[in-house]
């Protein structure tokens, strides 16, 4: 697939790109007073949500649903809402909410755009870091304007991989992962935000990264980043209900995919 082929890419990667620097703008004000904020909780004490991620990800949907009403949006939040253009933006308001909410920088604002079931569009924003990844389906990938290109020398034994771990998952299998991981010479850390990670993947900072049940608006942003800079995904499931559900999530450099999918058991 070549971008020629995605109607309206451009104009939807420049939308996605201003979209992303003016929710980055209204969460990292939220973030200044975050001392304000009423936490809740979802289904387990560790997952949190504040007026925040809300407020954010309404801003997102109005501006998409403004410039472009056929597209659909499924974001965290608010769940999937139907379009009819074939295309499907997918957003993650704020992912890192636990970061958040305890004054740490790890988190981001994660678009995400479908068409096909392939990601096509991915813009992260990390507004405490001043950092903008972006990336449209054979367009390249970017960190701040300045060109992304994974280097294939880079392997799970010389560099560092990204592991997530959340509560869908049992204890024993993420303890059995990061065995396997450290077996093999490699090492890994966890920052509380699988975007923001998946955006260190693109830009050489992780070599890899593996969680073994993540969401759509999680990784489809950081997956078109991945891919454009030269690395690999692995395909998340898009048909039907299943882009609501959570899968497997790989993503990793030249030089560590196979070690990568072979202690993800993929």
């Amino acid at each position: 697939m070549t971008s020629h082929v995605v109607p309206g890419l451009e104009a939807r990667f420049a939308l996605a790109e201003a979209v992303a620097r003016e929710a980055g703008a209204v969460a990292l004000d939220y973030f200044k007073r975050r001392e304000t904020l009423v936490i809740e909780t979802k289904r387990d004490p560790q997952d949190v949500v504040s007026i925040a991620d809300r407020d954010v990800e309404n801003l997102i949907r109005a501006r998409f649903n403004e410039a472009f009403p056929a597209d659909g949006v499924l974001g965290e939040e608010y769940g999937l809402e139907e379009g009819t253009s074939g295309l499907t933006w997918v957003v993650d308001p704020i992912d890192g909410t636990s970061p958040f909410v305890n004054g740490m920088p790890n988190w981001c604002i994660s678009i995400g755009l479908l068409h096909d079931g392939v990601p096509v569009v991915g813009v992260i924003s990390a507004p405490c870091h001043d950092e903008l990844y972006a990336a449209a389906l054979g367009k390249g990938a970017t960190l701040n304007g300045k060109k992304l290109s994974l280097d294939a020398s880079r392997t799970i034994r010389n560099a560092v991989t990204g592991i997530g771990a959340n509560n869908h998952v049992t204890p024993a299998l993420v303890a059995g992962i990061v065995e396997s991981l450290l077996e093999a010479g490699g090492n890994f850390i966890r920052n509380g935000s699988g975007a923001l990670m998946l955006a260190y993947v693109a830009a050489g900072r992780l070599v890899g990264y593996y969680e073994p049940y993540m969401h759509a608006w999680d990784c489809m942003a950081g997956y078109c980043l991945v891919k454009e800079a030269g690395g690999w995904y692995q395909p998340f499931p898009t048909s039907g209900e299943r882009l609501t559900k959570g899968a497997p999530v790989l993503a990793a450099a030249p030089g560590a995919i196979d070690d990568l999918r072979k202690i993800a058991g993929i």
